[in-house]
């Protein structure tokens, strides 16, 4: 991966709505040489699906929150009963004095113990710890360029 495709991937980040023209003209190529570069981008796996930023306040879920879950036994295999929850947006398996870390947004505090509920009931699960975000002050994109790259 070059530098224009680094180039492609921040103008596609930052609206994937624009024409192959736009981004050509943007990075320097043709039309048909970026749409080109598009496609080989999604071949590698490297540009993993198209999607729309939403706002989840906008949506009614204003309450996010991170979820470390403590267990008994390995978590590794549990992916799918943690996906099976809608209100669980991400799930990594961590090192550290808990198993697995979720990330978690619900409408209300009240929904957020519902879910907390039925984290408790997957099997392995000890024991959870949430912690409610009250404002975020940076959340951005993976920088194509790497991290700490200019």
């Amino acid at each position: 991966m070059d530098q224009t495709d680094r180039a492609l991937l921040t103008c596609l980040q930052q609206d994937a709505t624009q024409s192959y023209a736009a981004l050509g003209q943007a990075v320097g190529l043709s039309a048909g040489a970026a749409h080109e570069r598009v496609r080989k981008l999604r071949e590698r796996g490297v540009i993993r699906r198209t999607t729309v930023e939403v706002d989840p306040a906008a949506l009614g879920d204003a309450v996010l929150a991170y979820v470390m879950v403590d267990s008994v036994a390995w978590m590794g295999d549990s992916g799918e009963d943690f996906a099976a929850i809608p209100e669980v947006l991400e799930a990594h398996v961590i090192a550290g004095s808990a198993s697995v870390l979720l990330k978690v947004r619900t409408a209300t505090t009240e929904r957020l113990q519902d879910v907390l509920r039925r984290i408790y009931a997957i099997d392995g699960v000890s024991g959870t710890q949430a912690t409610v975000v009250l404002e975020t002050l940076v959340e951005r994109p993976v920088s194509p360029g790497g991290a700490g790259q200019e």
